[in-house]
This record gives structure tokens, sequence and C-alpha cells, in this order.
């Protein structure tokens, strides 16, 4: 536009407001007629441009408020209450419809109000055009609503607020609200909606404001639909909840309630507003869920508890999915499978028992001829059954941990929390069973032994891995630790394991787990085994540097153990003061003992050597005049054995020695020579003696004969010591174990104490008792009270002193 022309805009003269607003309000009817074709929009602003330019802006801003005003209450507000169906305003006071019928009825009022809406909205908004001026001049000025806006309130109070006709509490907005609703609840129930129809309606209510200032928090759809909306649901999955509960199926709570809330956050998205999807979700988490959750986890026939037991991943990843919803902390979930958890853990520690104590099965005769055919003879014995027992409880253990491992990342997620939940349980049902250190030590030590003959690296490895996991759960790891060296000391000493790769990995696993402390012992027994293979080296080639020649002279390998490192109680299966007892070697065994002992002590003066008889095998020949073919066998036998059949070498044919010669000549230990005359003279398959009378058990008046008629069809013929019982402690031998790891724990406990206060120098009781169960807690659960009576005695024997006064106690190193 041009200089002139803009000049020219301004050249009015005086301004007869009356004749303009005549002109001006024909038009604005046009446009709400729909008849605005013909109008010259550019002619309406310079009119109401001229207005306000001569000071009559405040009376076009008023008159056009009260045609809008005018409009609505007269046109447009009858227009829509004469389209009302009657049945929808029946069903307002009571009346029954069917879901057809409450559909159509309400379909129809929302098409009135959207196509009056729109209709609105395009009105205004051609007028806003032509009142642009008014609106940023006089508007601006006097800080008044733009007559857009104005007229939005407008709608809101002459069309949805203003009472119906002869019916003072309804309006049209409650009519809407009511219609709203109804239509949500036919989607929840699965009925077709207009879900556009109802999208634009809830449009118009986020237009609407309640003041003028059009704050987020003013909308009409928030202030006055929203919590009527909020209430019913609330309502509805109360309902709905008790519902689902008492149909009693906590899988199909589950589905119902992640559906439901994803059906309302699809809702808010298509029929209403994305406003309301957090409040909705929230009504959902806490009607719905938080309320009921607790009821379907714990659910006997079809909760937790079921889903568990029968692996239902996809429920359990429902119920841990909707927990989340409800508590970060996942508890009644976490406490459920706990208590799970621990239940099964109790049913395979009361199965484990009842099996050790199941009556040994006999051995069938198809497993003899098994054992002749594959070309070794062995003495017929029960199966060890608490040994079973044992193998039996780790693999259901790790079954069980395996399962719960599943659970965790298919259906937790990995949480972190419900994963130190399990570990708790695991750990609780673990230490709750006595024997659990000794049982995961037979574990391995089977293992070790046989069954991890013919699997590869990463099978042995995993296996270790999994044992080792087991370990992490034992809290009193020097009871383990105690067994494991038992266990450990006969593999190597009697050479029973199947790879000694195997086993180092296995302490290199402990040492990871449990620090270096905890291996140093197992790893000293290591390092005498190789010094003693040297050893033995050393001794043959010192014997032939001797030129020794006699023909006859016994080979010797021997393993010389450093008694503090091994467990010399346990490798004994005697008991008390049969453990003193030295054993009477034969003359020529014993000039070899004596050859070894001064060879060794010229190296390593100063030391004293300990024969362990019973720790040791032999290769023995012997000579049976009725055996058919060659006459010769070889005896694999063990170390008591040998002394044993070497008394018989200087016998008479048809003489006999009794169980008390032979003991006063050997010496022994009874329980050792019981179990050695049984597999000699007892098991049918290498009965090198006869025993008189014949029976199942030893007895000291029995008499034993060399068998001259024995016969065998092996040239090498290995002779097993008949087991003592079980490999499983009984209860003696257990009690003896208890005594003397506690006996340890005392000195540990002792050792802490003095390391720390040496350390520290001066501590307060209660610091110093937290310290030291730190310390050792890797190890073993200290007792408190235990704690208590060694600093007591610490004090006692002047290493600790007391300080400060009584209610505060405290102590002071004494160098």
């Amino acid at each position: 536009m041009s200089d002139a022309s803009i000049g020219s805009l301004h050249d009015f003269g005086e301004v007869d407001f009356e004749r303009e607003w005549r002109s001006l309000s024909n038009s604005l009817l046009e446009i709400h007629t729909k008849n605005a074709s013909q109008l010259s929009f550019e002619e309406l602003y310079r009119n109401a441009y001229k207005l306000v330019l001569r000071k009559q802006g405040q009376s076009l801003y008023e008159k056009v408020k009260d045609f809008e005003e005018e409009w609505l209450a007269n046109e447009v507000r009858p227009r829509i209450i004469d389209g009302l169906p009657s049945s929808l305003l029946a069903a307002y006071n009571g009346t029954q419809l069917t879901v057809n019928e409450k559909r159509l009825a309400g379909e129809k009022l929302l098409r009135a109000l959207k196509a009056a809406w729109e209709d609105h909205n395009l009105c205004m908004n051609m007028t806003t055009d032509v009142l642009m001026y008014m609106e940023r001049v006089y508007c601006s000025d006097n800080r008044k609503p733009s007559i857009f806006n104005a007229s939005m309130g407008q709608f809101r109070d002459h069309v949805l607020r203003t009472p119906m006709p002869h019916r003072e509490s309804l309006t049209i907005a409650t009519l809407l609200y009511k219609v709203i609703l109804d239509q949500i609840q036919m989607d929840r129930d699965g009925d077709i909606v207009n879900t556009a129809l109802l999208r634009s309606c809830a449009y118009m209510l986020e237009g609407l404001y309640e003041t003028e200032d059009e704050q987020e928090l003013n909308k009409l759809y928030i202030t006055s639909f929203e919590p009527i909306f909020l209430a019913a649901s609330k309502e509805y999955y109360q309902l709905e909840g008790r519902n689902l509960v008492a149909k009693g199926d906590a899988g199909i709570f589950c589905k119902h309630a992640r559906k439901a809330a994803t059906d309302e956050q699809d809702r808010c998205r298509s029929t209403l507003s994305t406003l309301t999807a957090p409040k909705i979700k929230a009504v959902v988490e806490d009607e719905l869920v938080k309320r009921n959750l607790p009821e379907m986890i714990l659910h006997e026939s079809t909760g937790v508890k079921f889903m568990l037991d029968n692996d239902r991943l996809s429920d359990l990843e429902m119920i841990y999915e909707l927990s989340s919803w409800v508590d970060p902390k996942k508890e009644e979930l976490k406490n459920a499978v706990q208590k799970r958890i621990v239940e099964q853990g109790e049913e395979i520690n009361s199965a484990a028992k009842d099996l050790s104590n199941t009556p040994a099965a006999k051995p069938s005769k198809a497993d003899a001829d098994k054992d002749e055919e594959g070309g070794k003879s062995i003495p017929a014995r029960p199966i060890n059954q608490q040994t079973a027992a044992a193998i039996k409880w780790v693999d259901d253990v790790l079954q069980l941990k395996d399962k719960y491992d599943q659970v965790l990342v298919q259906a937790f997620q990995s949480d972190q929390g419900l994963q130190t939940g399990f570990t708790r349980s695991f750990s609780d049902f673990i230490n709750g069973f006595e024997r659990s250190s000794e049982y995961l030590s037979l574990f391995f030590d089977e293992n070790m032994k046989k069954d991890i003959k013919g699997k590869t690296e990463m099978e042995v490895d995993n296996l270790l891995d999994k044992g080792i996991t087991l370990l992490r759960y034992i809290s009193d790891k020097d009871m383990f630790e105690r067994y494991y060296k038992k266990h450990l000391s006969k593999r190597l000493l009697m050479k029973k394991s199947v790879s000694m790769d195997a086993e180092r990995q296995m302490i290199s696993k402990m040492k990871l787990e449990v620090g270096n402390t905890f291996t140093q012992r197992i790893e000293a027994m290591f390092r005498d085994i190789s010094v003693s293979e040297g050893l033995t080296t050393s001794y043959k080639k010192h014997i032939r540097d001797l030129g020794d020649a006699d023909s006859q002279r016994a080979e010797l390998d021997v393993n010389v153990l450093t008694a503090t490192m091994w467990p010399m109680e346990a490798m004994s299966s005697s008991h008390g003061e049969e453990r003193k007892l030295i054993c009477i070697f034969p003359p020529e065994v014993d000039r070899i003992k004596q050859s070894f002992e001064k060879f060794y002590l010229n190296k390593h003066s100063g030391r004293q050597l300990t024969w362990q008889g019973n720790m040791g095998t032999a290769e023995l020949r012997a000579y049976f005049s009725e055996m058919k073919g060659k006459k010769q066998r070889e005896l694999n036998v063990s170390t008591h054995m040998m002394v044993i059949l070497l008394l018989f070498n200087d016998l008479a044919p048809g003489k006999f020695l009794s169980y008390d010669e032979i003991q006063a000549r050997t010496n022994i230990p009874d329980h050792d020579l019981k179990r050695n005359l049984q597999s000699l003279a007892v098991a049918p398959k290498t009965r090198i003696l006869v025993k008189e009378p014949m029976s199942k058990d030893v007895r000291r008046d029995d008499k034993f004969y060399f068998n001259e008629k024995f016969t065998s069809p092996f040239q090498r013929i290995k002779i097993g010591v008949v087991a003592s019982g079980n490999k499983v402690e009984d209860r003696d031998e257990r009690q003896e174990t208890e005594k003397r790891v506690d006996l340890e724990r005392g000195q540990t406990i002792e050792a802490a104490i003095v390391r720390t206060m040496k350390q520290r120098k001066e501590l307060k009781h209660q610091q110093l008792i937290t310290e030291v169960i730190q310390q050792l807690s890797a190890r073993f659960s200290p007792d408190v009270n235990l704690l208590k009576k060694k600093i007591e005695s610490l004090i006692e024997r002047e290493y600790l002193e007391r300080v400060g006064d009584i209610d505060k106690p405290a102590y002071r190193y004494m160098a």
C-alpha cells in the first residue's frame, strides 16, 4: 500500500457509529448465516478501523459481544436443544436404553455440538479478521481479551452451561458429559463407538477455558469433564477388580489389567485427550492393580506359586510388569517368590534326608556280570545311599537355581532387587541344611573322580562354575574347606582324580570367589604331591647309585605330606586312641621304609616322618597252586592288606592265624583291620583268605587261612577296601568335625581381634565387634558371644586392656 493511500485512510471526518454498526452487524449476520461470499472484507475492515480510530473501540467491542451472545442464545442453543432425542432425556432420568439406542441418541448430541462448535470457530475467525485493528489497538491497550477468546467464553456460558427450559438442573454440558461417559463405557465393553466424533467434542472442551486468561489448567476439559471421567473410571475399575478377583484366576487378572491399561492409553490418544493419559493410568494402577494384585499374587491355585511350579513365564512376566507399576521394589512379588524358593529348597533338604535314611539297594546280578565282562573284580557291596543323597541334593539345588535364573531373566527382566531376594532365599535354605557344606564337597569329589570323564573343557568349566555358585551361598565356608580338604586328600593320595588340570582349575575358581586365604592350604597339598614326585625320583636314583643287588627289592613311591596342611585326622578312618597305633610293617618292607627315612632326613634334618599305612596301596604277586593255567596273579591291594597277606608267606599250608594274632603282629587299628579282612575273606570275588566261621562280619574269634583254591580269570585283580559305612559323616564324626571347626574359629577370631587392634590401637567395643565380623564374614558367621569371650581372654592374657567407662567400653592394644 502506498503512502498516499495510507494518508487517505486516515482522512475520515466525523463517523456515525450507529450507521456503521448497522452495516457491520448485518455483515456479521451474513457471516454467521454462511452468506459471506458477497461481502467485501476490506470494506468491513475499513469501517471497523474508522470506529476504533474515532475512539469508538469500546462501543464496538461491546456491540460485537452482545451480537455473539444473542446469536448463541437465540440461534445456536435452541437449535441444539430442539435436536435432542427424547430418549436421551429419558435416559438421563433413569430410563433403560439398549446399547444401540444409547449410542445413536448420544451420537446425535455429539454431532450437533460438533457442528455448532466448528461453525462458531469458523465465524469467529472471519470476524476476527474484520476486527483485527480493534484487537491490536483497543484490546491490547485496555487489556481486554480478544473478541475470539471472549466469544469462546460466551459459547461456554450460553450454549453449554445455560439451564435448559423447564429443567433448571440440566445443561447441555451435563448431557454431553454423560454421553461421553456412556460411549466410553460401551467402548470398554467392546461395542463399536464413533471415536472421531468423541475426539472432536473432547477437542471442543480443550478449546474452552474457565477464565479469560486461558491457562492450561483452566481448560474446561480439565476442570469439568476430566474429574467426572476419572471418578466414573475409579468406580468402574473397583468393580472390575472385585469381579476378576471373584473369578480366582491370577493369569486372567494380569492379562485383563495389562489390556485395560493399554486400552486406556489408546483411548486417550484416539478418543479423549493425551492430557488424561497419566491420570487414567494412575486410576487403573491404584483401583484395579494395587487393590487386588497382592491377593492375586498369593492366590493358592493360580497365583505366583502356581505360576512358578508350572513354568508360566508369560504370566510371571505380566505379574512383574503390574508389580512394577504400583511398587518400584516389588515387595509382594519378591516375598512370594522368596517364600516359594525356600519351600522348594526345604523339600529338597527333606528329600535328601529321607534318601540318606533309605536302606541301600543291593547291586543286581546284571551289574555283577557286567563287572566280570569289564575285566575287573570288585567286592559286592551295597550302593552308598548317603553319597547318592548328597549328589542328588546338589543336583536338585542346581536345577532349582537354573529354574529361577531362567525366571529372573525371561520374566523379571533381571531385576536387581529380585535377584538379591533370590540369593537370600537360596542362602537361607542351603544354610538351613546342616550337611550343605559336606554334600557340596562330595559333589565335587564324585565329579573329580569320575563324572567329568569324557566331558569337554567347556562342560567341565560350566560344572565347576555351578558348584562355585552354590559355594557362594554357603555362609560357613570354613566348614566346606575342611570337607573339601578331606576329600581332596584321598583323591590325591589314591590317585583317583580324572584330571589334575580340572583340580587346579577348581582351586583357581575358589581363589577368585573366596580369596587367597581360603585356598592356601589346599594349594600347599598340591605342592606336597609335586615335591613328592621329585623326591621319589631322587630316592630311586639314590638306590641305583648304591648298587643294591637285591633283585627282589620292592619299588617305593612315597608322598611326603606337611602335617599342618593336610587333614590328618580326617584321612584316618580310625577313631580315638586307635589313631595313635603305628602299623608294624613286614621286615622286607620295613627295610625299605628305614632306607627312605635315612635318605630323607639326610636332606631335611630335624623333621619327623610318620607313616600313614591306611592311605597307601601295594602291588603283590601271589601264587595259587590250584589255579588253572598260569598260577601267578597280580594283586592290587591297600597297604594294610599287603601287611596282612605277607604274614601268610611263612605259614605252613593248612595253618591259620586268628584275628587277635593278626592284630598283634600288625598293630593295625581294629576298625581298619576288620574292613581289610572283610575285603580279603568275605567279598565273594576276592576271597584270597578263608574265614572260619564264614559270616558277613569279622569277629575277634575268627580264624583265617590262605585260600589255595582261589581262582580268577583275570591276571590282575584289584581288591578294594570295604567301605566303612557311608562317605557322609555319621553323627559322632560330624560332632568331631564341628568341634574342630569351632576350635579353629576361636583361633581365627582371636587373630582377627589382635590384627585389628594392632592396626587401630584403640577402639570402642561396638566398633571392634563390627570390624571383626566384617573381616570374618567371608569365611563364616562369627558368634557375637564367642567374640566377647575371646576379647575377655585377650584381656586376661594382656593383649588388650579396657579404657573408658563401663557404659561405653573401649579397648587399647598392648604392645
